[in-house]
């Protein structure tokens, strides 16, 4: 193997006694072929067989189907790396196993460890996906994956590499373990939280284990009563205003609570529903076909179960418009409204951040400001969200629709100490997005180091 045989960005950089080479020369490669379709099967019948990326672990793949008619085979120590979309990634196979046309067996020669070139590839993967091509999906061919310019160490220097790498990469694992296991104390942290404040058991910000109520603050019960006399006075007017005679109409009461088997509330609370609070209605998109062109591309911002799911509590961002004609077919919800999703991602939760539309896959509450505040109802409702049953009617399922949500019992404190508990919820929650926020940077710094311990590995600057 010569070391100006091939043209390669790096070729000035190799330490004396590395040459470059290509993967071809290094080893021996063969393509994967999907055997037909037949002969798979998924209770362990013949030798695993691997499709793709789909059945990767950290380092080792782990089966899902079985091939009792084998065509390609890869063996024990064989390096795996996906040659269909997507194109890059690699693994190391545990036993003799078969491979699909998604993926390629790199068999390394002359005694060099399987490892040194499963971290050579990881170190060049972003090139190798470089080289893809396809309209349909992207792949590389075996001329490619052939080609692919690559540096070779000594052999003795190939173990010293590959033993410094395992090094640093355990002690790197250790450190991202442990950010993780921060983050998921964070977000039991934040479940904490949120549950303290609708049991009324949240601290004072001095942490002197007080009820943020007062003695002062209007009983819930007597408040939501005077709401509710005073929807129906306005409802009486409403009539009246337009001629019509309130005692010959029908009033709707809002549905009050089931009260059987719920939990005790701290002194001042009371159970109420959402319809006692406010409007409750779902999103409007009655066009056929959603997707028709004429329902967007206008300034009315439409949003969807995913960008609720992604808002963490209010929604700032969208990525589709409605246009007038898309707006005549719905509904424009005020900023302030909160929206509950029914479909897809089941009881997520955000406020509007601005006027906007959404369809019948999402749920709209407009609070009575006077009665509550809507950001404590959102707390309540992301607690109440794996545990809908012990809120809801024995008939409830566990997929909720509109009549689930109407009456599902919503605790309600006073006014005044609703506001308090708001404030300190988020002030907790801000210092918990500070902290998640530092741990995710950490963890992308981790991948970023991860890499550079690649870098160095390969331009023999890892060992001496």
């Amino acid at each position: 193997m010569s070391n100006n045989s091939h043209n390669s960005p790096h070729t000035a950089d190799l330490p004396a006694g590395w040459v470059w080479t290509t993967l071809d020369e290094a080893c021996d490669i063969i393509m994967g072929q999907s055997p037909p379709s037949e002969t798979y099967n998924t209770e362990g019948v013949g030798l695993p067989f691997y499709q793709g990326k789909a059945e990767f672990g950290d380092l080792y793949p782990t089966p899902v189907k079985w091939c009792s008619q084998p065509g390609k085979i890869a063996e024990a120590g064989d390096v795996l790396i996906t040659v269909r979309a997507p194109v890059g990634p690699t693994n190391l196979c545990r036993e003799k196993s078969c491979i699909g046309r998604g993926l390629a067996a790199i068999r390394p020669k002359d005694g060099m460890p399987s490892l040194y070139i499963l971290y050579l590839l990881r170190n060049v993967a972003d090139e190798i996906a470089g080289k893809a091509t396809g309209t349909t999906f992207s792949a590389i061919s075996g001329k490619v994956l052939r080609d692919q310019v690559v540096p070779l160490a000594p052999t003795a220097e190939q173990h010293r590499i590959v033993a410094k790498i395992e090094e640093q990469f355990t002690r790197l694992d250790a450190g991202v373990v442990a950010l993780k296991r921060a983050q998921t104390n964070l977000k039991r942290y934040k479940a904490a939280v949120l549950k303290a404040a609708c049991e009324g058991k949240l601290t004072d910000p001095k942490g002197f284990q007080k009820p943020l109520g007062s003695p002062d603050d209007e009983p819930a019960s007597e408040l939501l009563k005077r709401i509710l006399v005073e929807r129906r006075a306005k409802w009486a007017a409403d009539l009246r205003a337009k001629g019509k005679d309130p005692q010959k109409a029908k009033y709707e009461e809002p549905q009050a609570p089931d009260l059987d088997e719920l939990p005790e509330l701290p002194s001042g609370w009371c159970w109420t529903t959402l319809p006692q609070l406010g409007e409750l209605a779902r999103g409007k998109s009655k066009h056929r076909p959603r997707n028709e062109p004429r329902l967007f591309g206008g300034p009315y911002p439409f949003i969807q179960t995913g960008e609720i799911r992604q808002a963490d509590g209010v929604i700032a961002r969208y990525s589709e418009t409605y246009s007038e004609f898309g707006l005549a077919q719905s509904r424009l919800w005020r900023k302030g409204a909160l929206c509950i999703t029914i479909a897809a991602n089941i009881a997520e939760t955000a406020i509007l951040g601005f006027d906007a539309c959404f369809p019948d896959s999402v749920v709209g509450f407009v609070a009575d400001e006077s009665a509550c505040d809507v950001r404590f109802v959102e707390f309540f409702i992301r607690t109440a969200k794996e545990d809908l049953k012990r809120y809801a009617p024995a008939t409830a399922q566990k997929n909720i629709n509109l009549d689930t949500l109407q009456k599902l019992a919503v605790p309600l404190p006073p006014l005044a100490e609703q506001r308090r508990i708001v404030a300190e919820v988020e002030r907790r929650l801000s210092v918990v997005q500070e902290l998640d926020a530092t741990l995710t940077a950490n963890l992308a710094r981790a991948e970023r180091l991860r890499q550079s311990i690649l870098k160095r590995a390969f331009e023999g600057k890892l060992v001496p």
